[in-house]
Parts: C-alpha cells; structure tokens; sequence
C-alpha cells in the first residue's frame, strides 16, 4: 500500500500511538483534546506532501530549509508548537514526539510492504523530509512564543518594579530634607517597607519561577508545623503591601502536621494578594482554614468580577495577570507568578489547587496540603 494511502487509512492508529507516546511525556493535568492538539491535521498535511509532485530543485531546497510555506505561521505544526509551548512541553519533549511520530508510521507500515521498490524508498524519504519539515515549523513556532514571552517577562518585570522603586526614590528624598517633620517619618517609614516588600514578594516569585524553569522544582523542607502561625503570617504580609484591604482568618481543628513553613506562607501570602488586587474594593478577603485527620484544606475568596471560563483554565499559567476594573488604581502586586508558584508549591508538598468563580459566591481558591 503506498504510504500516503496508508497514512489515511490507519489515521486512528497511529494518533492512538501518539496519544500513548505523548500523555508519557505530558503534564499531569493536560486534557485529552489538548494532548492530541493537532496531530491530525499535521499527518493529513503529512500524506499530501508526500502525494504531491516535488521537482529535484524543489527537494533540494527544502532539504536546505528555503522551501518555506508562505502560510508558515498557520500551518498545523506551527500551531502545535505554540500550543506544546502553552501547555507547559519541553522543546525536548515537543522533539521527542515527531520521532515517535516517524517511527510509529513506518513500523506499521513497512510489515505491509512487499518489496522494497524505488517506489517504496522513494514514499520513504519523502515521508522522512514532510516530518522533518513539520518539526521544524514546531521548533520554530515555539522558540518564537519562548522569545515572545521572555520579552513579555522583562517588560511586565520594569514596569512592575518601577511603581515601589519610585515610592523608596520619593520617600528617600522625602527623609533628605531639612524641614521634615519628625511626626512624618513613621508615615514615610511604612511607605518605604510596604515598598520592599512588595520587590522582595516580587524576587521570591521570580525565584520560584526559575527554579521550576531550570528543572530544580520548589526546594521544599518538611518539619513540624501549626499551620495556624503560617496563616496569621501571610495575613500580616498581605496587609502590609495592602492595607486598605480588611483580611478576615478563621481556622476550626488541628493544623499541626509536616509542611515547609516558608514556602506555604508564600503560597498564602500569594493567594491573599491576588485575591486582594482583584476583590471589590470595600469588601474583606475570607481565609478559612480547616483541618482534618488526613490535610489541611484551605480556602481563600474574594468578591468582585467573575472569573472568565477561559481565564480559570490558564490562571495557574506564568506571566498571567487577569485585568481590573477599569478606574481601579491599585498597584499590581505580583509579576503574573504568584499563582504559578502557590500551584507548584501545592503540587510540591502532594497537594492540589483549585479555583472557582460565580457571581454569587465570588472566586475561591481552595487549596489541600496532606499532613504527611
């Protein structure tokens, strides 16, 4: 059977085979729609180049990579390397799965291949150059997005940093001079170190984020704990970068078990501000703890706009920062990482995060932390 024929027939085999291959390499939370992604568009595109007439210029050049599609950034594998890129793949994995891909193919193929013929070599090297070809729109799809995003980081990092530099610049100057009155300086004392924390919540994010980045995974230290005391200490963390904001904490039975302080009051600590740059204004942040024999469940909620269905499934996402109202001034207080690192803290300690959001309840987001 000539392989573009083949291509067509056995289309669902081959895509399970992708499915198998791809969901081993995948993250744990990936949709089944989102593992497939394009997969099947990219082999149909596959089976047509090979159909296709193809001079010997025309093979040398896309041998050489000039034969560019003029519709490069639409095509089925261009797409795809965006998307593996969102969906958290290493270009090595991305890699990985157009070699399976190849061999997938040609292992259940050639057995229904009677004699190796010009033909048969021929059908082969033109499949080898249509892979070939769709892995290097992937790769060059998804370094594009990389590159995108690292721009995006630098720029949302100035401007972020800008607001709390301009605030210790103003107070500095403020202390500078002579005629300060002295009752002032505790008002401008608090400016400054709202100010600092705010750049060092800033640092711990971007930490994180590159620890998770370089394959490291959130360092954590497991000791004994009451988590009471790591919950009053986000309070005060998340009041001091927002004090207008009233935060209200109830906590019912044991808290006590095996976690990493430091990394759970940032996790806390991220989730209260989040929640207190995107509440209503006016209207307390809820902390409601409660412990078990088996975790330690956390819910934090706000009240305010609600959540988009498709802003929920990304939020967890790096580099995301949802938008405010449109008069509202609040400084921003995170570089879109905050929930990206309470996730991978979460998900450090054998736990989970979930959020929810309704008109009528408003956002939660409900996290579990095994006591061990």
């Amino acid at each position: 059977m000539e392989l573009h024929r083949f291509i067509q027939k056995y289309m669902e085999a081959i895509l399970a085979e992708w499915d198998a291959f791809a969901r081993s390499v995948a993250p744990a939370d990936i949709s089944h729609l989102a593992l497939r992604d394009h997969a099947r568009q990219i082999l149909q595109a596959i089976a047509v180049d090979i159909e296709t007439f193809q001079s010997s210029q025309a093979q040398i050049e896309k041998s050489q990579g000039l034969a560019l599609n003029p519709n490069v950034d639409s095509t089925a594998a261009s797409i795809h390397g965006v998307l593996r890129k969102e969906n958290n793949f290493s270009l090595t994995q991305l890699s990985a799965e157009y070699r399976s891909l190849r061999a997938t193919v040609l292992r259940l193929w050639l057995p229904q291949v009677q004699t190796m013929s010009p033909a048969t070599v021929h059908s082969m090297i033109r499949f080898n150059e249509a892979i070939d070809q769709a892995l290097s729109e992937s790769i060059a799809a998804y370094t594009d997005s990389a590159d995108q995003t690292r721009e995006l980081f630098l720029a949302i990092l100035g401007h972020d940093l800008r607001a709390p530099l301009a605030t210790m610049t103003t107070s500095g100057e403020l202390l500078a001079r002579p005629q300060l009155q002295i009752a002032k300086i505790p008002e401008i004392g608090a400016r400054i170190r709202r100010s600092a924390r705010l750049m060092s919540s800033m640092v711990e994010d971007l930490l994180g984020y590159t620890r998770t980045k370089l394959g490291v995974g959130i360092p954590t230290t497991f000791e004994a704990v009451d988590l009471q005391a790591t919950c009053q200490s986000a309070i005060d963390d998340a009041g001091a970068l927002h004090p207008a904001t009233k935060f209200e904490l109830a906590t019912t039975d044991s808290l006590a078990g095996w976690f990493d302080s430091v990394r759970v009051t940032q996790l806390f600590t991220n989730l209260l501000k989040n929640a207190a740059q995107y509440g209503e204004k006016g209207r307390p942040v809820e902390m409601n703890v409660a412990g078990n024999s088996d975790a330690v469940i956390v819910k934090v909620r706000n009240h305010g706009s609600t959540i988009p269905e498709e802003s929920l499934r990304s939020i967890f996402q790096p580099l995301i920062q949802l938008s405010t109202e449109g008069d509202d001034v609040r400084p921003m207080a995170s570089l879109g990482l905050g929930l990206y690192v309470a996730r991978e803290t979460a998900l450090a300690h054998g736990g989970s995060i979930s959020v929810e959001s309704d008109e009528t309840d408003g956002t939660t987001f409900t996290v579990c932390l095994p006591k061990r």
